[in-house]
């Protein structure tokens, strides 16, 4: 497969060969789900926390005596069932990661890439290099290379203009070569490569 390679103002500069072996059948859609779900759960917090009977304030004292009040009987001001008492199995500080083995996330993404490649949501460029920090420069970019609704911006390496430019667009995401992960690449409408980084992420692909 042969991807069209851009420059800077949308025109035409050469064309890229896929050096990775697309999947072309339903092979890879249950690692593509399991790295999903996993990475999904790793960003999880697990820091809610509620206090049982035993972490609330209070004593032990019997509010009043057993019989002859009218009231019904109770034993203990932390009961879940008056207010400020205990939470009944509420949730408390836990760890929601899951694990996936490299070679489930590496058919992963290319079972992802692969999709989204036939569907043709890849644009390539030659280079993003911007001269000065500023948004409106790179605005005139997306515009030139015809990028609508959501797109994520895969670069080489940190580029500090690049960032500080792209960060004021919320429907404008960046990552790198190394970092990319399935989830980065089924989330957008878009994707943009340089060719550096779309050269790196092959690397990772064939890699055994």
């Amino acid at each position: 497969m042969k991807l069209s390679v851009k420059n800077a103002q949308g025109q035409s500069s050469g064309e890229l060969e896929v050096k990775f072996a697309l999947i072309e059948n339903g092979k890879g859609t249950q690692a593509v789900h399991d790295t999903v779900v996993a990475h999904r759960a790793n960003q999880r917090s697990g820091t809610a926390c509620t206090k049982t009977v035993g972490d609330v304030s209070g004593s032990n004292k019997k509010p009043w005596r057993q019989k002859g009040t009218g009231r019904a009987r109770a034993g203990s001001n932390q009961s879940p069932l008056w207010p400020g008492g205990g939470v009944v199995f509420g949730p408390k500080p836990r760890d929601f990661g899951k694990k996936v083995n490299v070679r489930t996330r590496q058919l992963a993404l290319r079972k992802a890439l692969s999709e989204r490649l036939k569907a043709g949501d890849v644009v390539v460029v030659d280079d993003l290099k911007l001269a000065t920090p500023k948004t409106k420069e790179f605005v005139a970019v997306i515009a030139a290379l015809e990028l609508t609704g959501t797109t994520l911006i895969v670069a080489n390496g940190a580029d500090k203009n690049l960032l500080l430019a792209a960060r004021n667009l919320p429907l404008v995401a960046l990552t790198t070569g190394e970092s990319l992960n399935t989830y980065d690449v089924l989330r957008p409408d878009k994707l943009l490569f340089t060719r550096s980084a779309f050269e790196k992420v092959e690397a990772r692909l064939n890699k055994e």
